[in-house]
């Protein structure tokens, strides 16, 4: 603060400037995140479809050869 208590136009920018890169910060984790989950779901919904392919024939498994 200068000599009539007021903030410095340099330290209020610095300050501006060091919330800003904080907001951009967290910004940046929450948009990796989301990438993350989109990606997990994808992962499910790709292995919901393949067992849902396998379960379509309903006569595999249905039938065994067994000879005694």
């Amino acid at each position: 603060m200068d000599a009539i208590g007021m903030a410095s136009p340099t330290g209020l920018i610095q300050n501006v400037s060091s919330a800003l890169s904080a907001a951009q910060t967290g910004s940046e984790v929450g948009t990796k995140m989301l990438s993350k989950a989109l990606d997990t779901q994808d992962a499910m919904g790709a292995s919901m479809i393949r067992m849902m392919e396998n379960s379509v024939n309903p006569a595999v498994g249905g039938n065994f050869d067994m000879s005694v």
